[in-house]
């Protein structure tokens, strides 16, 4: 199981640096279907195991978008202009989301998860535009938009586990980015939803009936450190191509990867 987790976790790295997902679309759905295989959906585990998903993915986070982040400041790809009027409504945001979460069944949150995945390809595929090469420098946003964008991404994120990306790349994109800019704008968003969604998992389920010593509430310890030492190797491995994905292969990369992940939920 944490060989398999390992080895999912550098997939995970590779998506967060190339993509922006923060890992959680690739987390998510593995450790839900790896729970439900190994202790059944009838189980204690089994039916905690979206909720113990979404935890251990954003907690996940933290270490990939913090670390991806760094190394698209380094290539010089990451738009601060643009991301850090959104970094402060992101961090309020991600407090209900992860609330929210808490309170809802395991099975409510996979078909949101399942269901925003489908708006989201939809999205990407019907608004012209999106896989269309776009210059570099982004639209400013107005501070209405900036905040009303901010804090849905917060929320969203932090309820479905999943990072900035599946709100934050179509947003960019509509304002004129290119596919490297937008997923590098991603992993700093992330960020602090990861931070702020983590604790609040880590707290609120503190009285919850114990799953086991290695778990933090929601959060599955072992599960966590196993990804996030592949989620380093795959960043490590993959940085070097930053910038380098034509901007067209790049979109649509993007959205069959989003499609990859909805049939795995799907099937789950």
């Amino acid at each position: 199981m944490y060989l398999l987790l390992l080895c999912f976790g550098v997939l995970a790295g590779v998506t967060t640096v190339l993509f922006g997902f923060g890992g959680g679309f690739v987390v998510v759905p593995l450790l839900y279907s790896v729970l439900i295989g190994v202790y059944g959906a009838d189980s204690k585990m089994g039916r905690a195991a979206m909720h113990i998903a979404v935890a251990t993915s954003t907690c996940v986070m933290i270490f990939g978008s913090g670390m991806a982040s760094w190394r698209h400041h380094q290539a010089g790809t990451l738009p601060w202009r643009q991301v850090r009027p959104l970094l402060c409504y992101v961090a309020v945001g991600a407090i209900p989301g992860a609330i929210a979460a808490l309170m809802l069944s395991g099975s409510w949150i996979r078909w949101a998860f399942i269901f925003y995945l489908v708006l989201t390809i939809l999205d990407s595929l019907l608004r012209s535009g999106f896989t269309h090469s776009h210059r570099s420098e982004m639209r400013p946003m107005a501070k209405p938009a900036a905040a009303a964008a901010g804090l849905s991404i917060g929320a969203i994120a932090a309820f479905l586990g999943v990072g900035g990306s599946v709100m934050t790349v179509p947003l960019m994109r509509r304002r004129g980015a290119s596919m490297t800019a937008a997923t590098a704008a991603a992993n700093p968003l992330s960020l602090p939803m990861a931070i702020v969604g983590t604790a609040t998992y880590a707290l609120m389920a503190w009285n919850t009936a114990s799953l086991g010593a290695w778990h933090l509430g929601f959060i599955d310890l072992r599960a966590c450190t196993a990804l996030v030492l592949g989620s380093w190797i795959g960043i490590r491995t993959t940085s070097r191509w930053i910038g380098k994905i034509p901007d067209g292969i790049h979109a649509k990369v993007y959205i069959a990867l989003l499609c990859a992940v909805l049939l795995a939920m799907v099937l789950g």
